[in-house]
């Protein structure tokens, strides 16, 4: 096994390990949260599955951007959220409700709506685009519905044991998601910088900056909710965007685009979530 099918398989079981400490912990009532609240599924689905497409057609269109730019955006525009996004923001490791239940429904929506989207997305670039529902549907079971199911039941048949697994199993999920990170970066950072010209970088800080605001606009009044919108709708799944990319245009070199705009996504998720947490105390010292 080469060194890269080796990063990617490291990543990946990062991501079902952090998934599969969701269901340890999660309940039916989390999974069922934002399906209560069918104004808040609505906007969700509105920002994510709406208006970021829309703002990638007119950024293809505007913008003198090369190709596979072009393409891995488009790729993130119609995917779903990434599962390492469903905790609480003051209570590291706790699980969102609304983010947990939004990751499940985005993800069975996605095995539907993607190929759609891809389906209008030839019309308007006149390019012949496809996507299995066979390969969405593979990665969504893998990733996101499998593990959770199976921290479920673990904690339902062995309800003693599951809490003293979440933590361990968190922590090596972070071990190997950092390692992978690191060794991917270092085999790419070259590549990285020749893809960062042509309007590339200003094209996905316009996706990441414009997904913040349409989430947290969307989100509405409870900043929970409105953080947790606002990070789905700029932060994609990577796999499912990889995968879109790669299975149209199989000559071209995407993983370096995709991580110059997990890079610029995380420092910009990470200032947006900064900003969120100090506007309590700013109200608060106001008074």
């Amino acid at each position: 096994m080469t060194t890269a099918a080796l990063v990617v398989l490291a990543i990946q079981i990062a991501i079902v390990g952090t998934v599969f400490t969701y269901g340890l912990q999660a309940t039916r009532g989390d999974l069922l949260y934002i399906v209560h609240r069918p104004g808040l599924l609505l906007r969700s689905l509105m920002a994510m599955l709406c208006v970021m497409p829309m703002l990638v057609v007119a950024c293809v269109y505007f913008l003198d951007l090369p190709q596979p730019t072009a393409v891995v955006l488009t790729a993130l525009a119609i995917s779903p959220m990434p599962p390492l996004l469903p905790r609480k923001q003051r209570k590291a490791g706790s699980v969102a409700p609304y983010g947990l239940g939004m990751l499940v429904v985005l993800a069975l929506v996605s095995i539907v709506t993607v190929p759609l989207s891809l389906t209008l997305f030839s019309w308007l670039f006149e390019q012949p685009l496809k996507a299995g529902p066979a390969a969405i549907t593979k990665i969504v079971l893998t990733m996101i519905v499998a593990p959770l199911a199976a921290g479920m039941l673990v904690s339902r048949f062995a309800p003693r044991v599951a809490p003293h697994l979440v933590v361990p199993v968190r922590r090596v999920a972070m071990l190997l998601l950092i390692v992978g990170v690191l060794v991917l970066l270092a085999g790419t950072w070259r590549a990285i910088g020749a893809s960062a010209g042509h309007w590339t970088v200003l094209a996905i800080v316009i996706f990441v900056v414009a997904g913040l605001i349409v989430g947290h606009w969307l989100g509405g009044p409870e900043p929970e909710h409105a953080a947790m919108l606002a990070l789905s709708t700029a932060s994609r799944h990577p796999a499912i965007a990889l995968a879109l990319a790669a299975t149209n245009y199989p000559g071209e070199k995407f993983a370096p685009t995709l991580v110059l705009y997990l890079i610029v996504c995380t420092i910009l998720a990470l200032l947006y979530v900064k900003w969120q947490r100090s506007r309590p105390a700013l109200s608060s010292g106001a008074r």
